[in-house]
This record gives structure tokens, sequence and C-alpha cells, in this order.
């Protein structure tokens, strides 16, 4: 099955109104800034998608990605690790002003979830956030004499993330630490899009190689040259 998309258009297409998306990224690394853009292109042009539900480490940062979603508009709720980063004005200002809900998971419980719903595991127990604000309104129980936590999976409709190599049947490589959450991401959203530097064709990249198979991923588009987020708020650039 060919899973490559024409273009950037065409690849966010489909995600629709109040979406839950995660994104890919650790700060600017594996961020796919052009899915983004285009989404926003969108947006400017036809009003949707808006209400949007982002899952993402971060919050953004400066005018680009995240925080250009942000600051358009379109993000009702952001979850994510660490709101407030070095420029994340767009986030503190929609959030100050009650424009934008926050649901803040630490790290570890961010991308243990994220695994659970491409497991298929509903719920899991970690003693990460007990006796703090995190965990109120949820389920305690008490193993080996130590308190737990119980954590939801953490499902989307649509992740959007960025690849290095991929083929037409969706298989997947990442340039070292820019795999950080896609893989996982891949596997917990119902529809995966990645953006990806290079298409092969089927077997060009060795079956050992594969980190994300294509199984979980529903569309690829080329970025032959990727922009990259540090780079861009470096030149105070914005989107639009």
């Amino acid at each position: 099955m060919d899973k490559t998309l024409p273009s950037l258009t065409e690849a966010v297409a489909g995600i629709e109104d109040g979406a839950v998306v995660m994104v890919s990224g650790f700060g600017g690394s594996g961020a796919p800034i052009e899915l983004m853009h285009a989404l926003i292109d969108r947006f400017r042009a036809t009003g949707s998608p808006g209400n949007l539900t982002v899952i993402n480490n971060n919050a953004g940062n400066g005018q680009v990605g995240i925080a250009a979603m942000i600051e358009q508009g379109m993000v009702a709720k952001i979850i994510c690790s660490f709101p407030r980063s070095a420029n994340s004005r767009a986030f503190i200002e929609k959030y100050q002003a009650g424009e934008i809900a926050l649901e803040l998971v630490p790290q570890g419980t961010l991308a243990e979830r994220i695994r659970a719903a491409g497991a298929g595991i509903p719920a899991f127990f970690t003693p990460t956030a007990y006796g703090t604000e995190l965990a109120q309104g949820k389920q305690i129980q008490e193993f080996d004499g130590r308190p737990y936590v119980m954590e939801r999976w953490l499902k989307a409709d649509v992740a959007l993330i960025k690849a290095e190599l991929g083929d037409r049947m969706g298989n997947l490589t990442y340039r070292m630490a820019a795999r950080n959450f896609a893989p996982i991401m891949a596997m917990a959203a119902a529809r995966t899009i990645a953006q990806v530097s290079r298409i092969v064709a089927p077997g060009g990249i060795e079956p050992e190689a594969v980190i994300t198979p294509g199984i979980f991923v529903d569309g690829v588009v080329a970025v032959a040259e990727p922009v990259q987020e540090e780079d861009l708020n470096r030149a105070e650039a914005h989107h639009p």
C-alpha cells in the first residue's frame, strides 16, 4: 500500500475541529514544523480545525510551531510537561487570559500514558505525583507498602510526527534524539502522519533499522530540507 502524500496541505486535510492531536518533539528536536505550519495555513484559510487539544512535551517557543498554533487561537487545551520554557509567551498570554486549558503531566508519566495507549493498557500505577495537586481526584493504591497513583492511557485522533527516512509503506527511521516521542505517538493515535526528509521504495530501509513499522503510519509526506525550531527562533521568525 502506497502511503505517500503529494503535499503538506493534503497531509493535514483530514484533521477536524475538536481533534486531539499529538505532536512529536523534545523542544525543537523532532518537531514537525512544516506539518504544523500547514495546519495553521489551513486554519487561516478556512477557520478549521480549531478547538484542538494538543499533546506535546512543551507548549511551544517563539512564534512558530505549537506556539504559533496557540497564538492563532487553534488550541483549546494543551497536555504537556513543560508549559513554560525559553520563550513561551504565546502560551503564557493565552493561559493568563483564560483562553487555553492546561493539563500538566510529569514527563515520564506523559510518555508512559502515551505508550500505554499504544499497547492497549487502559491504566497503570506510578508513584510519581503522589501527595501533590496532580494526584487530586485520582485513585490511589498501595503496593508493597508504597502509595501509587493511577494514570489513564492517553490517546489521540491524529499524531503529527517527524522522521528522517520513510518508505512508501510508512516504515520510518529517525535521526538521533529526534526519535523521542514519535514512535509511541504513532502507536497511540488513530491516524499518524509523518513528514520525512526522504521517501524510498519498499526495501530501501533495512528491516532491522525500522523504528516505527508502517502499520502504525497512515501517511508520509516528503520535506526535503526541514527547518529547525531553534533556528527559526534565533532569526525571530513567525508563522504566518
